[in-house]
């Protein structure tokens, strides 16, 4: 959730009947004397018990992160409100939600289902704090995973043969794609293998909530078949990248990433099925980052907060 850019009222002191309540808040500004003291103080001052909290000052930048859990008898408006003096005086851009607060989360996908599958697996477990209300696809291949996780599914085929505004063309698509994240008060897109570049005006409207998972190679291979690619050459590893989505195709800030060790004698297949594992669980633990609010941009880079 955005934070309120300015300050309000001094909260009331009476507590509601469902509370305490745990919450957590990320922030980050200029770096600079008396930060820590005036965040942790507000927390004090309200009757808030902190339950955790981790820093990091990056020296590159100039920027300080912070990310605190802090347990305490106010509402939520209350909460923002008693913090909006200290995020006004410090120039913070900062957030402030409930601990473990599910995301309304929108999926993104093409024809390859293991990320779709292992996302949706996740979440009905329980393992994922996001809630999963729609999958967008420009194929329908997955439309039967979706039902099967009883998730609606939005065909939104693109063809760039399509003269533009007419249906089916890219900017038909990403129209219909911002409707649906408004109509649907989508807080998180995931790009689950979705085999379509974005245009650099939607990805700036979705610019740090909207994650893309691909495959990384050493050395890298890009267009069809990259695995098969990979066993040509006979790479000794490969892995996968999750980041934000931006303009730069596959450039965005880098959340996270895994490897995996291969060797000459397995297959294209055997690669393949590595590779997708990776894929599907450097994504999850992208997404659970992010809904965490564990994950702050850093200017080209995060600070993840473990």
């Amino acid at each position: 959730m955005s934070a309120a850019p300015s300050p309000a009222s001094t909260p009331s002191s009476t507590p509601s009947p469902d509370l305490p309540k745990h919450y957590v808040v990320a922030l980050s500004c200029p770096d600079g004397p008396g930060i820590v003291h005036a965040v942790t103080g507000v927390l004090a001052h309200v009757g808030g018990n902190i339950t955790d909290s981790q820093q990091f000052g990056d020296p590159d930048t100039g920027r300080f992160h912070m990310r605190v859990q802090v347990s305490v008898d106010l509402d939520e408006p209350s909460l923002r409100g008693a913090f909006a003096p200290v995020a006004h005086r410090f120039g913070m851009d900062w957030t402030l939600d409930e601990v473990g607060r599910r995301l309304r989360t929108l999926v993104m996908v093409s024809k390859a289902g293991h990320c779709l599958n292992d996302l949706l697996f996740r979440t009905r477990a329980g393992q994922l704090p996001v809630d999963v209300v729609a999958v967008a696809g420009n194929h329908r291949d997955l439309e039967p995973l979706a039902g099967f996780y009883g998730v609606p599914f939005h065909h939104l085929p693109v063809s760039r043969a399509v003269p533009a505004g007419e249906p089916g063309s890219l900017e038909a698509a990403e129209a219909a794609l911002l409707g649906l994240v408004d109509s649907l008060d989508v807080e998180l897109i995931v790009l689950a293998r979705y085999m379509q570049i974005l245009s650099p005006e939607l990805c700036r409207a979705l610019n740090g909530r909207a994650i893309n998972i691909h495959h990384s190679f050493l050395p890298s291979f890009k267009g069809a078949r990259p695995y098969a690619q990979a066993h040509v050459r006979g790479v000794k590893i490969i892995g996968a990248t999750a980041h934000y989505v931006t303009p730069d195709l596959d450039e965005g800030p880098i959340i996270e990433q895994d490897v995996h060790r291969v060797d000459h004698g397995m297959t294209v297949a055997e690669l393949q099925a590595i590779g997708q594992d990776v894929e599907a669980q450097v994504l999850a633990r992208a997404v659970r980052w992010h809904a965490e609010h564990r994950v702050l941009l850093d200017g080209h880079r995060t600070v993840v907060f473990n």
